[in-house]
């Protein structure tokens, strides 16, 4: 699924600001490549003096694609901004957009990730509606890729929480989350039995609501596209019948990132994901399982369509290299590696591993957020593969 992570960024204008945003802003991006023909004669600096302002916002009309979307027209509206003033001042940033997809899907998110209080506050907010045809295949690891069934349904995802700082890039909070899915329709052109089974299985309607609690340790300075700081994510949600769920169930999810520069003297990066999605206990909605490309930026799983495999717990793990291609910063390439793995039920062990591999070209589209165009070309087992793009770094 098309991301939107991309936010248009330049320092607040102070001199630790500037300081900051030193390096950001080195090498060209698409702003320069146009102001270059809209202006042939101005300067480098008198190009970016034209978009400096303490706030930058963006329009951005694309086209994208995925497996499960197909071709997608997409409108994407982005802020970006520093709510402080320090040497390691975190961006703050909000996006939202609306994409129509070749499969008539209808997806409008809204997500924020803002820092205030010189750091010592975080809020999170991923917010989305969606109405999807799209397919499913089962659980566990060893589902057959020829036996898909197409369902419809809309849903509606609120996922909100904030933390506090109790140490150096340590923090930890509360949130509440709430996810809803409706008119839940099997469309499979297959026999009839088969279909009544499907839908008795998913129902018509699945809601999910409860608080969350939060650990967070975070010291990249740029969620958009990281060059340096590790993200060590835990959030344990439990959710109850008294607050409008069907069951009782809770979940824990450890989100663990890495990046190294590499080699030292480069601007290279090597980034490392690893992603533990588990259910602890409960009976938790089939779309609400952990799933191939259903985590919360819907970028998992490189190689495979959206839902391929789901299960009561995932474990995944991915490595991607980027590196320059162009000495100005504007193209840059990647290569990945991902491997996922499936429990279809509490008493299973994660005995099949599900592998995928790929590469990729980078636009930057922004020099002072380091926000790129990201177009990927991913392959898995059985010959599974396809194209995915996204705007901001997938990890």
């Amino acid at each position: 699924m098309t991301n939107t992570k991309a936010q248009m960024v330049k320092g607040i204008g102070d001199s630790v600001s500037r300081e900051v945003h030193k390096q950001d802003i080195s090498g060209k991006d698409m702003s320069d490549v146009i102001g270059r023909l809209l202006h042939p004669n101005k300067s480098i600096n008198n190009l970016d003096a034209l978009n400096k302002s303490k706030y930058n916002y963006s329009i951005v009309p694309a086209a994208g694609y995925t497996l499960q979307t197909a071709f997608a027209g997409i409108l994407s509206a982005n802020i970006g901004y520093y709510n402080y003033e320090t040497k390691d001042a975190k961006l703050s940033n909000i996006a939202t957009s609306i994409t129509y997809s070749e499969y008539n899907q209808i997806i409008l998110p809204l997500s924020a990730n803002i820092w205030f209080k010189n750091g010592r506050y975080n809020f999170v907010s991923d917010n989305r509606y969606i109405s999807y045809p799209s397919s499913i295949y089962g659980l566990g690891g060893k589902t057959d890729p020829n036996k898909a069934r197409t369902i419809n349904f809309s849903g509606l995802k609120l996922h909100n929480r904030i933390v506090k700082s109790f140490s150096t890039n340590w923090f930890a909070g509360l949130g509440l989350y709430y996810d809803q899915f409706w008119d839940i329709t099997v469309l499979d052109p297959t026999t009839k039995r088969i279909s009544n089974l499907i839908q008795r299985e998913l129902g018509k309607n699945e809601t999910s609501v409860g608080p969350i609690l939060n650990v967070l340790y975070d010291t990249r300075t740029n969620q958009i596209n990281p060059d340096k700081g590790m993200y060590f994510n835990i959030l344990y949600r439990d959710n109850f019948q008294a607050l409008g769920s069907d069951n009782n169930w809770q979940s824990l999810v450890i989100d663990t990132r890495k990046y190294f520069t590499f080699p030292s003297n480069s601007k290279n990066i090597l980034a490392i994901w690893n992603l533990e999605w588990l259910t602890l206990s409960g009976k938790i909605p089939y779309l609400i399982m952990p799933s191939t490309g259903w985590d919360d930026q819907y970028n998992s799983g490189r190689g495979y369509i959206q839902s391929r495999f789901r299960g009561r717990s995932m474990s995944y793990f991915e490595s991607e290299y980027r590196f320059g291609i162009s000495q100005n910063g504007l193209f840059g390439g990647v290569v990945f590696a991902n491997v996922q793995s499936f429990s279809g039920d509490l008493s299973s062990t994660y005995a099949t591993l599900l592998p995928g591999y790929g590469a990729g070209l980078r636009l930057k589209i922004n020099k002072h957020s380091r926000t790129n165009i990201c177009v990927d070309y991913g392959l898995g087992k059985n010959g599974s593969g396809g194209f995915y793009v996204n705007l901001g770094e997938v990890f």
